[in-house]
């Protein structure tokens, strides 16, 4: 992607760049469809600190007035938390959004493709979007899926959301190619739970190994992303069977209201928040704060190469 006309990069973050120090990108998307207002907001800085104490500068993304932001100021972090007109862009509504100077939050993929624009390498997020429950049939794949077959960025994430078909998602990226690596653990994380009852070929002992083997990728000239499966602190992570149980009542509602695409997701996690009374939001947050803190670990790792 040729983009460099349309980057707005933050001072700070191309200083950053410049010297070869860690940074971290964050999507915006979790902010604008995946919090409410103003807890959303309080996150942001707290993720954007977070990294921070890692010895990282974090890199949250947008679409603003045409212009792709690498690094957002606390007006425009305001803008996308607040979330009016703010839509959700992925590789589809990039160039559309760019064009017609609307305002969007990205997601998994569009993060990717901004901070490979940027020359950025590690990436954390929630979990990931992949193939959802009957996507055999509807055919309804996240675009995630193909950005990390053909974008050199490695995402940091809890696994793919629980509301997907988790199997059909790793099988999706095995043939995209994507080598799919643990945090410490041979299991798949399931965003809210650490199982999935799906097994990984590698287990990382730690971030220092992580960022070898993302070094030895670019070193190769391999397309596409490395995807890390880091598991939801213990702490707040919830049982399978029971959020099982919420998300097929989500769902349920989900089809009741005739509700797809793109406006499924942020539909699922706003209903799952709801029926949990709030805990899944409890969850979310500390699981993408531990995946910003393990991004920047590798980052910091990834600079001394």
């Amino acid at each position: 992607m040729n983009a460099e006309k349309y980057l707005d990069i933050k001072p700070e973050v191309a200083k950053a760049l410049k010297k070869r120090a860690p940074v971290v990108a964050l999507e915006s998307t979790i902010l604008s469809h995946g919090m409410p207002f103003p807890e959303n907001l309080g996150f942001a800085a707290q993720v954007e600190d977070v990294i921070r104490q890692e010895g990282a500068v974090p890199v949250t993304m947008a679409l603003i007035d045409g212009r792709i932001k690498v690094g957002l100021d606390e007006e425009s972090l305001r803008v996308m938390c607040e979330a009016k007109n703010v839509g959700k862009v992925s590789r589809r509504d990039f160039a559309v959004y760019l064009a017609e100077k609307k305002t969007g939050a990205t997601t998994v993929a569009s993060t990717m493709m901004c901070a490979a624009a940027a020359g950025i390498k590690i990436f954390a997020t929630g979990g990931i979007g992949g193939v959802h429950r009957g996507g055999e049939v509807s055919m309804d794949i996240s675009a995630d899926l193909q950005e990390l077959g053909n974008t050199p960025v490695a995402v940091v994430c809890a696994g793919a959301k629980q509301i997907l078909d988790i199997g059909r998602t790793l099988e999706y990226l095995e043939t995209m190619g994507v080598p799919v690596i643990g945090n410490g653990t041979y299991e798949f994380p399931a965003f809210y739970c650490r199982n999935s009852g799906h097994k990984l070929d590698l287990a990382a002992k730690d971030e220092a190994e992580i960022a070898r083997i993302i070094k030895t990728s670019a070193d190769l000239g391999l397309k596409g992303g490395i995807l890390i499966g880091n598991p939801c602190p213990e702490e707040y992570a919830k049982d399978f069977n029971e959020m099982e149980v919420v998300i097929r009542q989500a769902m349920a509602m989900a089809d009741a209201k005739g509700i797809h695409g793109k406006a499924l997701t942020p539909f699922l996690l706003a209903t799952i928040v709801d029926l949990t009374g709030g805990e899944s939001l409890k969850t979310n947050i500390q699981l993408a704060l531990n995946n910003a803190r393990c991004a920047a670990k590798i980052a910091v790792e990834l600079s001394k190469l």
